[in-house]
């Protein structure tokens, strides 16, 4: 075997290994608005422990979090909040939008809420339902974990910006 090839064999093991210790050991940051969280909390309780066999362990700051999962409407007024949660994560980071409210806005479109979380943040998994079961949110875990075991990404990174009407402005 030539040092080229070595060198390859070592590349090629070392992004698996990578990929496999990011996807059994994510460490969300809970951002429940409404009753998706419900379902949530219901999803780490006992009776489907879907985080701690996941590997899981929520975590309360964005600074040790690598993923975000946003379950419930967005008003208008939260979404700056969450962009700057959501910049203050640390590289790589992802998103799951649990719910319809989170991915599509909710059942009506209304004045006061975001139409979609997509908006201001890149989701990697979509959830739907409302509220969505626990398995539901067991299955976008596992397609997020499918997803980063194979590296790629859904979303572009460069292609969401905050919107202009959402931000504030100090006097």
């Amino acid at each position: 075997m030539s040092d080229k090839q070595r060198q390859n064999l070592i590349a090629s093991t070392r992004t698996a290994l990578f990929g496999w210790a990011r996807k059994s050991s994510l460490w969300p940051m809970t951002f429940g608005l409404a009753c998706c969280a419900i379902e949530m909390m219901a999803a780490s309780a006992a009776r489907f422990d879907i985080m701690e066999r996941s590997g899981m362990l929520f975590r309360a700051s964005p600074r040790q979090s690598d993923l975000m999962i946003v379950s419930g409407s967005v008003t208008l007024k939260m979404a700056p909040v969450l962009r700057r949660l959501y910049d203050q994560m640390p590289d790589p980071k992802w998103v799951i939008s649990m719910g319809s409210c989170a991915s599509a806005g909710g059942p009506y479109p209304t004045y006061s809420h975001l139409q979609g979380v997509d908006k201001i943040v890149p989701v990697d998994v979509y959830v739907p339902g409302c509220p969505p079961v626990p398995e539901a949110l067991f299955y976008g875990i596992l397609e997020l974990q499918r997803m980063i075991q194979r590296g790629d990404r859904q979303v572009k990174e460069s292609t969401i910006d905050p919107l202009p009407e959402l931000e504030t402005s100090a006097p």
